[in-house]
């Protein structure tokens, strides 16, 4: 057995790491298209963590978070 050249190796590395995605894909394939339809779905102009714009509430300095109840604020 004389030396691989390094072409060969880098080829050999490859196709290695080809199969071992397509492996994955495949062993992965239920949870996959799920994730992906759910991304696909997603409305991105919607942030999750604006819940006051969403439910209509006050705004996050008017609520007593130890509480959870709104508290009144003094205004001047």
């Amino acid at each position: 057995m004389g030396k691989t050249s390094g072409t060969k190796q880098a080829t050999i590395v490859v196709a290695a790491l080809a199969c071992g995605w397509l492996a994955i894909e495949i062993a992965f394939k239920p949870f996959l298209e799920k994730f992906r339809s759910s991304i696909d779905k997603s409305d991105p102009t919607k942030d999750p963590d604006d819940v006051n714009a969403a439910a209509g509430s006050s705004s996050s300095s008017d609520v007593d978070y130890k509480s959870g109840k709104d508290r009144e604020i003094n205004k001047i």
